[in-house]
């Protein structure tokens, strides 16, 4: 399992760029693999069938295989399905994360962060806003104008910042009230910041 990094291929590490150039087979998602138009053994597209993909890779022991992953593949990332159902010990190769790279860009430390996420999960938003500091990977479902409407619904004054297309060329990075969150983002992380 290799990480990608928050998306732009300059930010992978030069161990996942070596063991992708020597993989047989790479499994990714249509965007990822669409950043390597120069491999040309064998492309697996990866769609939400984790089971399936467990069960592929069980079949396929005796093939060198790089599966991809977005960010770093054991921060809320398909290395943590994989590593439990996949027999053996699968090498996973960390990437720079989303939330690490929404952080530097920032400018913005990251000690004492509270770190979740919503991907297919119902966030306890009593605790996540208890913390000064939170980094959120978010899904469809709870985005930042959830995360907006959790927040005024407890009439709390915070800060989003909303990481869009992270490292890619339509990058933008928004801070603004809770107030001003739009309905919908592109792909994103969101960081909650107390403002006392």
């Amino acid at each position: 399992m290799v990480g990608l990094g928050p998306g732009d291929v300059n930010y992978l590490t030069p161990r996942a760029r070596e063991l992708i150039n020597r993989c047989e087979v790479l499994i990714g998602s249509p965007r990822q693999l669409a950043c390597f138009p120069d491999f040309h053994q064998e492309k697996r597209p990866l769609d939400a069938n984790l089971p399936a993909l467990a069960a592929w890779l069980a079949a396929h022991r005796e093939q060198w295989v790089v599966v991809l992953a977005s960010g770093d593949p054991m921060l809320y990332g398909i290395g943590d399905y994989l590593s439990r159902h996949v027999d053996g010990s699968p090498q996973v190769v960390p990437g720079i994360s989303a939330v690490q790279y929404l952080f530097s860009r920032l400018g913005l430390s990251m000690n004492d962060i509270y770190l979740t996420s919503s991907h297919g999960r119902e966030p306890d938003f009593d605790f996540v806003l208890q913390h000064a500091k939170v980094a959120m990977m978010t899904d469809r479902h709870i985005g930042p104008y959830e995360i907006a409407g959790q927040i005024l619904a407890r009439g709390l004054r915070r800060t989003l910042v909303v990481g869009e297309n992270l490292s890619y060329p339509d990058e933008r990075i928004h801070i603004l009230s809770p107030d001003r969150v739009a309905r919908e983002y592109a792909m994103n992380v969101v960081v909650i910041l107390d403002e006392q």
